[in-house]
């Protein structure tokens, strides 16, 4: 099937379906005879919208849609591991801390204004607010304080330089390592076991090392951190809670 774009304004659009995995994804076609060639994206509603350049067919762009099947189902899951906005935590909300699964309670302080959890104390406007912009911010700085230091052992007990330890806000990464020996930390590290803390660390500061993930890179994960494979699970599993 040819579409004729003569006498269009706007690109026309067509729509059928493919099977990804286990599910119906809608396909929607659209013409656009400013394309140079076919695109595949996915939409945030679900929708898998093919671009049809000048020329084209709804036949090649549902071949070019199966062609690329497995890059959808990545795509797709994805969107389903992305944690959807963030949960408010009140009195009474559990969360993590150094591993293990807290709660929230409202602080002994003959009646101030403050919540509890694990060994902590944070003071609040009211009880009833949401308290995790306070909380995070308190794990922020005892990450600030608690990491560095664990940095510079290690780096000391493997003969490694580091110029400076940032602990950061990091939306998408743990850590990072730079080539000037700068090792930037995400402070949710502060909610994780400490073991799994600690094998990020050792893994940002082989980076030093190599700065690549090669294969002679994770001989040396594993030379200075045996368990990191189940720190990685830990993190697989416990991701969205700590995001």
């Amino acid at each position: 099937m040819q579409f004729d774009f003569s006498h269009e304004r706007q690109p026309a659009t067509l729509t059928d379906s493919i099977v990804v995995g286990e599910k119906q994804v809608p396909l929607a076609f659209v013409m656009n005879r400013r394309a140079r060639r076919y695109i595949l994206r996915l939409r945030p509603d679900g929708t898998a919208r093919v671009t049809i350049p000048r020329g084209g067919s709804a036949a090649t762009a549902r071949q070019f849609a199966e062609r690329n099947v497995e890059w959808l189902r990545r795509q797709m899951q994805r969107v389903a591991d992305r944690p959807i906005g963030k949960t408010a935590w009140h009195v009474g909300s559990e969360i993590l801390f150094r591993g293990e699964t807290v709660r929230i309670a409202p602080g002994a302080d003959d009646g101030a204004h403050t919540i509890a959890f694990a060994d902590r104390t944070i003071r609040i406007t009211h009880l009833d607010q949401d308290c995790r912009p306070a909380i995070e911010r308190h794990l922020h700085d005892l990450a600030a304080v608690e990491l560095p230091p664990r940095v510079f052992h290690f780096a000391k007990q493997h003969r490694l330089s580091v110029q400076r330890v940032t602990v950061r806000n990091q939306k998408s990464r743990w850590g990072s390592c730079s080539r000037r020996g700068t090792i930037s930390l995400n402070w949710r590290l502060i909610q994780a076991p400490g073991y799994v803390a600690d094998y990020i660390i050792l893994h940002e500061l082989m980076h030093v090392r190599q700065m690549n993930h090669s294969r002679k890179f994770w001989q040396e994960v594993e030379q200075v951190c045996a368990d990191f494979r189940e720190a990685e699970r830990w993190l697989k599993a416990h991701s969205r809670l700590l995001r």
